[in-house]
C-alpha cells in the first residue's frame, strides 16, 4: 500500500446538476493494488498507516487523469493546418497522413509519438480514432500497452468518397475488425471501438456491417463524426435521401449508450432528443471547431435536452493533446455565444475533462475522480517556480480560482507525473 500526500481536486458530483468542486488540502489517498481504499486528512491516515510508503506531492495539485473522448492517432503530424474548412483540410492535411499508415514502420513511429503526447498532457484514458489499416491499429495498441494508457480504439472504415487506398468493403471491414478485437479487446487496458469514419464515406451496407460487428464484440464502443460542418451535413442529406445526420446511424442501430459522436456543432432538436433518449454522448472538440471554422458549439441546447457531453482534443484539427487548452477554448466558445451560451466555471471544465469522459466511455465505476473505490488514475501539476502559472496560483483567492488559472495558463509542461492504477506511466516525464 502507498499513501499519496497532497492537494486533491476533483468533481465526483456533476457541476451541471448542482455538484461542486471537491478540494482536500494536506490530504492523503491510500492506494492498494491500484485502488483508492481511503481518503482523508494526511495526519489521520498517517496515524492509521504508520508503516506505509509515502509519495509526497505537496507543492502541486493532484487532478484525476484526463479522459479524451475524440482524438485521431494518424493525424499527430498534421496538426497546424490552417485556413480552410473541414473537407479541404481533410484533403490537404489529414487524409495524406492517413494514407501513410499503410507503411507499418511509419505507423509505429507515429503511434509512439501519439501515446507519449497523450501521457505528457495528463491524459490517462482516450477514445481514439484508429487507422484505415489493421496493421497500423496494431501498432497503436502495442504502443499504448507499452506506456500503460487506457485506450479504446479500432479500425476506421469507409467505402466511398475518400481516396481509393483508404477504402474497404463491408465484408473486409467486418473480418478485420473482429480480428483486431480478438487480439486487443479486453487485453490489458485496451478496448475496441467500431469506427466508421463518417456517414459521408460509408454506404448503408458498410454501416450495417458496423452494427453486426458491434453486436459481436461484447463491451465494445461505437464512435464516429456528426454534424461538424454545414457543407458536410448537406452532402450527407443528399446521399441518404434527405435524412438528418444522426438518422443515418440510427437506422442501423448505432445510436445508444455505447455511442460517442464527435462535434455535433449543428444539431436539430430531433437529433438532440434522440441522443438524450438513447444515452449517447457528444465529444465537444472546441479548438478543432475554431481552427476549421465549423461553428460555436451549442452546449446549452445539448444540456437542456439532457445530452451527455465530454471533451475531445481532436488532434490533428485540434491544436494539441492538452485538455486544459480544450477546456479553456470551451469556455471561450460559451462566452462568445452570449445569451445563447452556458457560462462555465473551472469546476465545469474539470468535469468535462474527467468525470464526463469516464461516463462517456463506460468507465465511471473505475476512473474519472479520486473517490474511494476508484482506480488511482491521476496527474500531478506542479508549475516551474516563477512561471506565470506558479505566480497565478500563489495569488489565487481560493481553490476554484486556482483551478481557473490552471485551465487558463497550464500546459503539458506543468504535468510533472502521471499514474494509472497507482503506477507511474512507463514513459511519462515524471519529476516527482
Amino acid at each position: 500500500m502507498t499513501l499519496f500526500r497532497g492537494t486533491f481536486l476533483d468533481t465526483p458530483q456533476n457541476p451541471f446538476t448542482g455538484g461542486t468542486l471537491r478540494v482536500d488540502t494536506d490530504a492523503a489517498l491510500l492506494v492498494e493494488d491500484g485502488v483508492i481504499t481511503a481518503r482523508g486528512p494526511y495526519p489521520d491516515l498517517r496515524r492509521a498507516h504508520p508503516a506505509e510508503q509515502i509519495v509526497d506531492l505537496t507543492g502541486g495539485l493532484v487532478l484525476p487523469g484526463f479522459v479524451d473522448t475524440h482524438v485521431h492517432f494518424p493525424q499527430i503530424r498534421a496538426v497546424g493546418g490552417m485556413g480552410m474548412p473541414l473537407m479541404e483540410w481533410l484533403d490537404k492535411y489529414a487524409l495524406p497522413e492517413e494514407a501513410k499508415m499503410a507503411d507499418v514502420d511509419y505507423a509505429a513511429g507515429v503511434a509512439a509519438e501519439f501515446v507519449r503526447g497523450l501521457a505528457a498532457a495528463g491524459t490517462t484514458s482516450a477514445l481514439v480514432f484508429g487507422a484505415h489499416y489493421a496493421d497500423a491499429v496494431d501498432t497503436l495498441f502495442t504502443a499504448a500497452s507499452r506506456v500503460g494508457l487506457r485506450i479504446t480504439s479500432g479500425l476506421v472504415v469507409s467505402d466511398r468518397f475518400l481516396r481509393p487506398e483508404l477504402l474497404t468493403t463491408p465484408e473486409r471491414a467486418h473480418t478485420e475488425s473482429l480480428a483486431l478485437a480478438q487480439r486487443w479487446h479486453g487485453v490489458g487496458r485496451n478496448r475496441y471501438a467500431v469506427t466508421p469514419r463518417f456517414s459521408l464515406s460509408c454506404t448503408d451496407e458498410l454501416l450495417a456491417a458496423c452494427h453486426t460487428t458491434l453486436e459481436e464484440i461484447p463491451g465494445a464502443l461505437f464512435t464516429s463524426h456528426l454534424n461538424e460542418n454545414e457543407a458536410e451535413i448537406a452532402t450527407v442529406a443528399e446521399l441518404f435521401a434527405g435524412s438528418d445526420y444522426l438518422g443515418t446511424y440510427d437506422r442501423h442501430g448505432l445510436v445508444d449508450h455505447r455511442s460517442v459522436f464527435a462535434h455535433n456543432v449543428h444539431p436539430t432538436d430531433v437529433e438532440l432528443k434522440l441522443l438524450a433518449e438513447t444515452g449517447a454522448t457528444v465529444a465537444h472538440c472546441p479548438t478543432s471547431n475554431a481552427v476549421l471554422g465549423s461553428g460555436l458549439f451549442p452546449l446549452s441546447r445539448h444540456l437542456d435536452h439532457g445530452v451527455r457531453v465530454a471533451l475531445g482534443s481532436d488532434v490533428g484539427a485540434g491544436t494539441g493533446f492538452s485538455l486544459l487548452k480544450e477546456g479553456l477554448q470551451a469556455y471561450f466558445c460559451q462566452q462568445l455565444l452570449g445569451d445563447h451560451g452556458r457560462p462555465l466555471s473551472a469546476a465545469h471544465l474539470l468535469h468535462l475533462a474527467t468525470t464526463a469522459g469516464a461516463e462517456a466511455l463506460g468507465m465511471s465505476a473505475d476512473v474519472g475522480d479520486l473517490s474511494v473505490g476508484k482506480r488511482f488514475d491521476a496527474q500531478l501539476l506542479r508549475p516551474a517556480e516563477g512561471s506565470p502559472l506558479a505566480v497565478g496560483i500563489t495569488h489565487a483567492a481560493d481553490a476554484e480560482d486556482t483551478l481557473a488559472r490552471v485551465f487558463t495558463l497550464g500546459t503539458p509542461a506543468d504535468v510533472r507525473a502521471v499514474w494509472i492504477d497507482g503506477e507511474l506511466l512507463n514513459e511519462s516525464s515524471s519529476k516527482v
